[in-house]
């Protein structure tokens, strides 16, 4: 029989690095060095990053800048063969509690157009298409849609993350 370890979403340290690239290598057809991570935790004041983890194993990671009022997630990434455990959804959920702590208006982000999989993930939590940033993705020139969601503060939106948030603690 396999162990298995609940999973831990936590602010990611400078430690946990090494890990984050062995998702960030394993997700992303050109992946962010090691150093824009480093940068990113010990420079960028407006940046805040988490790491899932499973035992000692790094499985996920989001990044989100706060600019002014709104939060835009910068990254994010489950190892691919640990999607479909609803790590992601578990990230998201804390993205949107930090963007909440941040005082932020709104999220935003971009996503491949053929990220179908995050896009359904990202429009469950309320997330709407704004529009597309054409052949935004160097490795191939693919389109992302930016999405956003609706003001943090109001109350169908938090209404909304928190039965979400139960429902998936009650899946544990």
């Amino acid at each position: 029989m396999v162990a298995t370890f609940p999973i831990v979403i936590e602010d990611m340290s400078l430690d946990d690095i090494d890990g984050v690239q062995e998702v960030e290598q394993a997700s992303f057809p050109v992946p962010w060095p090691a150093n824009a991570f480093r940068h990113e935790l010990t420079q960028n004041k407006n940046a805040r990053y988490i790491v899932a983890r499973e035992g000692g194993r790094i499985v996920g990671y989001a990044g989100l800048w706060l600019m002014v009022d709104e939060a835009h997630i910068t990254t994010f990434a489950v190892h691919p063969d640990q999607r479909r455990r609803r790590i992601g959804e578990r990230m998201l959920v804390r993205v949107f509690e930090m963007a909440a702590a941040l005082n932020a208006e709104w999220l935003t982000l971009e996503v491949r157009a053929s990220n179908l999989a995050a896009q359904k993930l990202y429009e469950k939590y309320g997330f709407r298409r704004a529009g597309v940033r054409r052949r935004y993705y160097s490795d191939n020139n693919e389109d992302a849609l930016i999405m956003w969601t609706e003001r943090l503060r109001d109350r169908a939106v938090r209404d909304r993350v928190q039965k979400l948030k139960a429902q998936l603690e009650e899946g544990d």
